[in-house]
């Protein structure tokens, strides 16, 4: 696709979600609706929200089955795309509640810009805004959004990451390499594609 010299870029308007794309500098540039941008590989702006509890376990979720992409694997609390003209705290703050009934305080962290090659020729291509928050108690997740839900301690995290890399989403490998590695800035990474849920 060409660049955005003339203007922001739109595309046609349906009652699916929007999402805003932003050049490699997270400023906007467009709207476009959510599956056409992963059909294309868009660069837009999203968000994720890491829970940790007092004991520093990780909250995890699994993806429902009914997601169009990345279904059944496991990922950070919650993730999700800002609408056009809404920041990407009130972003994170409402995607959490919708898919895991929590309402706490969040923390910006740090920006992640990457590309991931995922199933059915989807493409993920964000700069995703990474927020964390402590949470002590028990989520209530959305069906449609989430399947399951656990806590896990970074030892066992860890481990479950080096013998099946497979079983997480693409972002949330690199949002915990990120993390670990007190990732701070913008970095761009293309991780393997994500093999279908079975």
């Amino acid at each position: 696709m060409s660049s955005n010299l003339a203007g922001p870029m739109q595309f046609p308007m349906t009652s699916a979600e929007l999402v805003t794309l932003v050049d490699p500098d997270d400023r906007d540039v467009g709207t476009a609706e959510k599956l056409h941008a992963h059909r294309h590989g868009l660069l837009h702006r999203a968000v994720s929200v890491l829970l940790f509890d007092p004991a520093g376990r990780q909250l995890l979720q699994r993806r429902a089955t009914t997601k169009y992409h990345s279904a059944g694997l496991w990922s950070n609390a919650c993730c999700g795309h800002p609408r056009p003209g809404e920041s990407p705290a009130a972003a994170a703050g409402r995607r959490l509640l919708e898919e895991m009934g929590v309402a706490v305080p969040l923390e910006a962290r740090f920006r992640l810009r990457y590309r991931a090659e995922l199933e059915g020729g989807l493409v993920e291509h964000e700069v995703d805004h990474v927020f964390t928050g402590r949470f002590d108690g028990d989520p209530v997740p959305d069906p449609a959004e989430v399947s399951e839900c656990r806590w896990l301690d970074p030892e066992a995290l860890a481990a479950e990451l080096a013998v099946a890399p497979e079983k997480f989403t693409a972002w949330f490998r690199l949002l915990d390499q990120a993390r670990r590695s007190g990732h701070t800035s913008i970095s761009t990474a293309s991780p393997p594609p994500s093999p279908p849920a079975v």
